[in-house]
């Protein structure tokens, strides 16, 4: 289990990629900002869809 401190030093990280991240995006066009949101979006819900099927094949696999 993390202590206090590793979770402040994480948090501390997360905002500042997020910071980059807002400002990078603010500097390029909307029609590239869009397509790479939507890349993005793709990316996560397949990623969700897999994980989704292989907890479920898990859990059938241990019923049996």
């Amino acid at each position: 289990m993390p202590t206090i401190r590793e979770g402040l030093a994480m948090l501390l990280a997360v905002i500042v990629a997020m910071g980059l991240l807002a400002g990078a995006a603010i500097h390029t066009s909307l029609p590239v900002f869009l397509t790479a949101s939507a890349a993005i979006a793709a990316w996560l819900l397949a990623f969700a869809a897999r994980e989704r099927l292989a907890r479920a094949r898990l859990v059938r696999a241990h019923r049996h």
